[in-house]
């Protein structure tokens, strides 16, 4: 049944894709974008860890539902190291894709209630590969589920997804490394939103997800309930600098993560799993 849905996500994900290049997108926006900060945590790792974060989102809306496309590049400082005995930050590519079929626009029925403006179904992949001392993360993850647009200024989704994950480590110190696992069929309640803030140039924006247990990990631990909020509040400098709307965007972030990746930080992974992560960001918009 896991493979089922699985291959049910991916095939999802493979028609999404399909209908960016296939269908004229009815509108989009693309980004390119800039974080740092200096107090990133990762699990079993105990030190205060400085990433610069590079960015390429897009957007697009096209005749029958949404795509959304993120990809960062994430350059640790020496405490994150990239190997055993390495004075080398650690590198990282984190990929997400999503795709948003609207069931209004395909049935031309409405599905408007209460505060409710639409109905969707999401199906889509997180994929990252990152090389360091202890894990080297090989990460791949289909979602599907269901997604409720509220009706607020700008947007704001609440999805309900099925999360079929499985990785394949290794570590440098060990030199050991683990076959490609699967973690246990888990839920996930997905937010995001992009609201802006009355008139102002500024906008409130970001995602939570709010995880179960995945079960067992690979080496045969509990793992925990996860908890990820990022935040950040953005001001429009494009006026300033003579570009359209929403082309410069510069604020503060925010990242709560806790139980990074599954990891309990009341256990051995320590402070390392409980992320609260000030940043500053940058976006360029085309």
């Amino acid at each position: 049944m896991k493979k089922i849905f699985a291959k049910s996500a991916l095939l999802l994900c493979g028609l999404g894709a399909f209908s960016m290049v296939a269908q004229a997108a009815e509108w989009s926006d693309t980004s390119i974008g800039y974080r740092y900060g200096t107090d990133f945590a990762e699990p079993f790792n105990a030190n205060a860890i400085t990433k610069n974060i590079l960015n390429l989102n897009h957007v697009s809306g096209y005749k029958y539902g949404s795509n959304f496309f993120n990809v960062d590049l994430l350059l640790s400082n020496s405490k994150d190291p990239a190997g055993a005995g390495s004075t080398n930050g650690a590198q990282e590519f984190y990929m997400v894709y999503r795709h948003t079929l609207d069931l209004e626009k395909v049935t031309g029925t409405p599905f408007k209630f209460g505060p409710v403006r639409g109905v969707g179904l999401v199906a889509g992949f997180d994929a990252n590969t990152k090389t360091d001392a202890g894990y080297n993360s090989k990460k791949r993850m289909f979602v599907a589920g269901p997604s409720l647009s509220i009706d607020v200024p700008g947007f704001l989704t609440v999805s309900l997804l099925g999360l079929w994950e499985s990785n394949a480590p290794y570590s440098t110190f060990t030199k050991v490394s683990t076959p490609r696992y699967s973690y246990d069929t888990h839920p996930m309640l997905g937010l995001a939103w992009g609201i802006p803030i009355g008139s102002t140039p500024l906008s409130f924006a970001g995602f939570a997800n709010f995880i179960a247990s995945k079960g067992k990990n690979e080496f045969g631990a509990a793992t925990a309930a996860e908890t990820n909020i990022d935040m950040q509040v953005m001001y429009d400098l494009s006026s300033v600098l003579g570009a359209g709307k929403n082309t410069f965007k510069l604020g503060l972030e925010y990242q709560y993560w806790q139980n990074k990746f599954g990891n309990n930080s009341s256990g051995p992974a320590g402070k390392g799993a409980f992320a609260k992560t000030p940043m500053i960001r940058a976006e360029y918009h085309f």
